[in-house]
């Protein structure tokens, strides 16, 4: 009897472990998202509501560079319109990204980013941008999509910072697959949720 109160016992802690073992792997990656939002680790940028007001922004001056990819299977193509600006410290400014589906069908997809050298992720801030939220372009749309940043004025406190005069953004684009219903409402309707569209 009591043999088998100590194998129930040992499946039901089996049991849990597994059970554990899933909510760790299924918090996992909001946990990391999370902590490289915090830390900036990998160049990953942050997000803000507004940028500091104009008087706050400082007379030092930092290139970005845009960068732009395709992932996977997507067949977009995506490009910035702008290859570089040079903006101050502090300062709000404004890029944009073209992109094209030159195929016959709808696409919807969505954009990764990150920002080189990884040590200028955690002063990168975006207040609006594309990579927000998942884009769909019909058969044979362009369209032209903003991204709004600025450079945090505390990245004046960071020794480590002093050699950055230049910070590339990536964005990498790459294909959702979109279901029977989704699809027949685009058709349908002919207008998704990207932004600028190009005529």
């Amino acid at each position: 009897m009591a043999a088998r109160r100590q194998d129930r016992n040992i499946a039901l802690a089996l049991v849990g472990v597994v059970f554990g073992m899933g909510g760790l792997a299924y918090a996992s990656v909001p946990l990391y998202q999370l902590f490289c939002q915090v830390t900036g680790y990998g160049g990953t940028t942050q997000r803000a509501d507004a940028a500091p007001v104009p008087a706050d922004a400082i007379d030092r001056f930092i290139t970005i560079r845009f960068d732009a990819n395709v992932g996977g299977t997507m067949p977009w193509h995506f490009k910035p319109v702008q290859r570089e600006i040079r903006v101050r410290v502090g300062e709000q400014a404004i890029a944009f990204y073209e992109a094209t589906n030159p195929t016959a069908r709808p696409i919807k997809g969505s954009a990764t980013f990150n920002v080189t050298p990884d040590k200028a992720g955690i002063y990168f801030a975006k207040v609006d941008c594309f990579c927000f939220t998942e884009q769909v372009l019909a058969a044979g749309e362009s369209v032209r999509m903003p991204v709004t940043f600025f450079v945090e004025p505390s990245v004046m406190q960071d020794r480590g910072m002093n050699d950055v005069t230049t910070i590339t953004l990536s964005y990498t684009f790459f294909e959702h697959k979109m279901d029977a219903g989704e699809l027949k409402k685009y058709q349908t309707s002919q207008a998704g949720p990207a932004v600028g569209r190009v005529n």
